[in-house]
């Protein structure tokens, strides 16, 4: 069983200044050379370097929202009450846990009229991987199994996750079980779970 802790992931600082960015996962796209990606941010609307990743910023002022031309994106509101984003001219009211997909590679930006947010973002190359986010409610009497190709996000409350024969571990808020279907992460308790699915495109 992988629990990946939120209080290991490292902050990268947004290159405008508006927040930060914690890398949980991602999968490294071996069509892309390492050089046209410095720490795995897109840099100038050039290739990221990854074919997925799933991450929580922290958005701490109004601004523009880096490019990902050729990915898609599954932005979360996880924390804090609003977040006014901008899609290529458009204004979405993104409310805390309804999850949002659009392009990346639209021009967007966000404004914050009720304070700073913290957002789960799921990014996937197009044609390649489709990815999904879900809130789930947890329950203390009925476990929530997560898969392979999933990852379970604890975003409020109090829950334990077990596998196999290994004995309950506790999950603090935003770390992260990583699913498998050999000894499945069952994850029990009060609050509130994002799970979240990468898929493969089939061709």
């Amino acid at each position: 069983m992988e629990i990946i802790r939120f209080a290991d992931l490292k902050a990268e600082p947004w290159r405008n200044g508006g927040g930060v960015t914690r890398q949980i996962a991602a999968q490294p796209s071996p069509s892309v050379a390492s050089e046209d990606a410095p720490n795995g941010r897109a840099n100038g609307g050039r290739d990221p370097g990854w074919d997925w990743r799933v991450s929580i910023a922290d958005v701490t002022k109004a601004g523009d929202f880096s490019p990902f031309p050729g990915m898609e994106r599954v932005l979360t509101v996880i924390e804090g009450e609003l977040l006014l984003l901008s899609v290529d001219g458009a204004e979405h009211p993104m409310e805390k846990y309804r999850p949002f997909r659009f392009a990346g590679g639209a021009a967007t930006s966000g404004k914050l009229p009720t304070g700073d947010v913290r957002n789960l973002n799921v990014i996937t190359r197009a044609g390649a991987f489709k990815g999904f986010t879900s809130i789930i409610e947890l329950s203390r009497k009925r476990a929530h199994p997560v898969f392979d190709g999933q990852l379970g996000v604890l975003l409020q409350g109090q829950a334990k996750v077990s596998a196999g024969e290994g004995g309950p571990a506790d999950l603090g808020r935003y770390d992260t079980v990583v699913g498998s279907d050999s000894e499945t992460p069952d994850v029990l308790g009060r609050g509130f779970l994002a799970v979240v699915s990468i898929d493969p495109v089939e061709d």
